[in-house]
């Protein structure tokens, strides 16, 4: 039997890294996980060791010159074909579980919707980047742009980061519209962190219920 692929998009200060905590010391508490099976905590980009010097690519301020955007669009489908063969894929298929911090969502809703490029350009990139992997669920958490940036606003911003309220708001508009599909849950981010988790502790005994 095949494990749980679990992911959390979200623009960033949605709280992702916080509800990600928070889910794997319940599932390690529970017997939800099968015996035997462990849960494995990842990320988009940099979840293996050639997506660490990718990440560093995409994200760093400090290099001289960023990549056109359909550079940063391919850089990102390489990291995720990595992360698919090296970390996603192995794991589920030893019934093992996997919670990722981003997956295609990120790259549809920041290349397809803030950089306007082509969806089916990034949609024919993904399906060869996963290769038939998707997530079971996906968690949306979903926070106004003013607070996004107020959560941030004491720490540095990385090059996408960068690039201001508007490219954000698109962002955000491509969340919303990705978040329509049926695997996705969208919860506010601006709840309380204990009911956040709430909501999500019943939406993966659905999951499992269900499947």
């Amino acid at each position: 039997m095949k494990g749980k692929f679990i992911v959390f998009e979200g623009i960033d200060g949605s709280g992702k890294t916080t509800q990600i905590n928070q889910l794997s010391k319940w599932l390690i508490s529970t017997d939800l996980i099968p015996e035997n099976n462990k849960l494995v905590i990842t990320r988009e980009p940099g979840g293996t060791k050639l997506g660490k010097s990718i990440r560093s690519l995409l994200l760093d301020t400090s290099i001289e010159k960023s990549p056109d955007s359909i550079t940063e669009l391919l850089l990102y489908a390489a990291d995720r074909s990595q992360h698919v063969n090296e970390i996603i894929r192995p794991t589920l298929d030893q019934g093992d579980w996997v919670i990722s911090d981003r997956f295609c969502g990120s790259t549809l809703a920041y290349q397809g919707y803030g950089r306007k490029l082509d969806i089916n350009l990034i949609k024919d990139l993904e399906a060869i980047a996963t290769q038939g992997i998707a997530p079971d669920i996906t968690f949306l958490l979903d926070i106004p742009i003013e607070e996004s940036i107020r959560r941030r606003r004491n720490r540095k911003d990385d090059r996408i980061e960068k690039e201001g309220r508007e490219f954000l708001s698109n962002v955000s508009l491509g969340f919303q519209a990705l978040s329509e599909d049926s695997n996705w849950k969208k919860l506010s981010a601006i709840d309380s962190k204990e009911k956040i988790i709430s909501e999500i502790k019943s939406e993966i005994k659905k999951l499992i219920k269900n499947k």
